[in-house]
């Protein structure tokens, strides 16, 4: 997965615990035209006239889907952020070794940063470290907190959606306390893509990143990447289905999002989150059901959903070694090393330039 007022709980929970997710209609006023919500209408009349129809995964992480997600984190089923998290905390001095020492160390969809902390405190002399997300709000936060955990570390945000090019960065200095008058240059580019979000995109999309990333981290750069490994489905399923029903509340929050910043009357009482696993690709799909024959109003046109239609919001792709080599390769990529938990549930793989 990726990263505007707060907003209530969405939907009814299936437990009684006070910090769940829970049913309550949205009373927040619409927000004034301007050109993000105009861009954010053109993309969402765009994929809802689209047969059938689907909304980019991106839209999901406004500030309180942000919000949501870390929760989803945090519930048992949701094997992927604790599986990834255990392999950074036991091979992050190898991944360290296998960077290099004077890295700026570029991260795609940082959100809370949990797992870079352990990546920064194995490295050795981080130049620099570029957290890249599309929440402003979750950006914030991280770096405040990056900040006071590593003062001698230059933090360079970048509010951008990492999905779209947004250019190439000079390198920065690292300038600490000790040495101001000797910075350090960094030596080389490395892209930290963790948490499985390049499973968020289809082939030929999640290739297209790929290139993007190599061309980010040049020719003497590297790739830290973090993917789910194909398993039993029955796990995987569960994972995107928590018990909570902090999975379902975040993706109707797309619903109340498009009811505030678009002035849409979306009733989420007449949707559904489905969460379902496909063999074929081998990923789960994620969509809003429509549970009954209405009609949406929403950036001034009225928007049809037939009882029992569905609507695409997110994919996440599951992979084996070969087919992720293979997505690898066609970027002009391979794997340096890798690492995996005793299970093998999840890879973090280091891609560096095919020779």
């Amino acid at each position: 997965m990726y990263r505007t007022p707060r907003s209530e709980p969405l939907t009814q929970p299936r437990t009684t615990r006070s910090d769940a997710p829970a049913h309550a209609p949205d009373r927040t006023p619409c927000l004034a035209p301007n050109r993000a919500n105009e861009e954010l209408q053109s993309i969402v009349l765009s994929g809802l006239l689209h047969k059938p129809k689907r909304l980019p995964c991106k839209l999901l992480y406004d500030e309180r889907g942000s919000e949501l997600f870390e929760k989803i984190c945090e519930q048992p089923e949701y094997y992927l952020t604790r599986t990834e998290l255990q392999i950074m905390q036991t091979f992050s001095s190898e991944m360290a070794s296998a960077l290099g020492p004077d890295i700026m160390l570029m991260e795609y969809g940082s959100g809370s940063s949990l797992k870079t902390r352990l990546l920064l405190n194995a490295l050795e002399h981080p130049a620099v470290y570029v957290p890249v997300d599309i929440s402003s709000s979750a950006l914030s936060a991280s770096v405040a907190s990056l900040r006071c955990e590593f003062p001698d570390l230059t933090v360079n945000p970048l509010c951008a959606d990492f999905t779209q090019p947004f250019g190439a960065l000079p390198c920065a200095l690292r300038k600490p306390a000790h040495a101001l008058t000797q910075p350090d240059h960094a030596r080389r580019t490395v892209v930290y893509f963790p948490g499985s979000t390049i499973g968020n995109f289809a082939a030929t999309e999640a290739v297209r990143l790929l290139r993007q990333i190599r061309l980010q981290m040049g020719s003497t750069g590297g790739a830290l990447i973090g993917f789910d490994l194909k398993k039993a489905f029955g796990l995987i399923e569960r994972a995107y289905n928590d018990e909570a029903g902090y999975t379902a509340a975040f993706t109707l929050n797309l619903l109340q999002r498009l009811n505030r910043e678009l002035c849409a009357d979306f009733d989420l009482s007449n949707f559904q989150h489905s969460a379902k696993y496909r063999h074929d690709p081998g990923c789960i799909e994620t969509h809003i059901i429509s549970q009954r024959d209405q009609h949406v109003a929403i950036a001034g046109e009225s928007v049809h959903f037939e009882s029992g239609e569905e609507m695409l919001v997110e994919i996440s792709c599951k992979y084996s070694m070969q087919d992720f080599a293979e997505l690898a390769a066609a970027a002009g990529l391979r794997m340096d090393a890798y690492w995996t938990d005793p299970q093998n549930r999840f890879c973090v793989q280091y891609l560096v330039n095919s020779p």
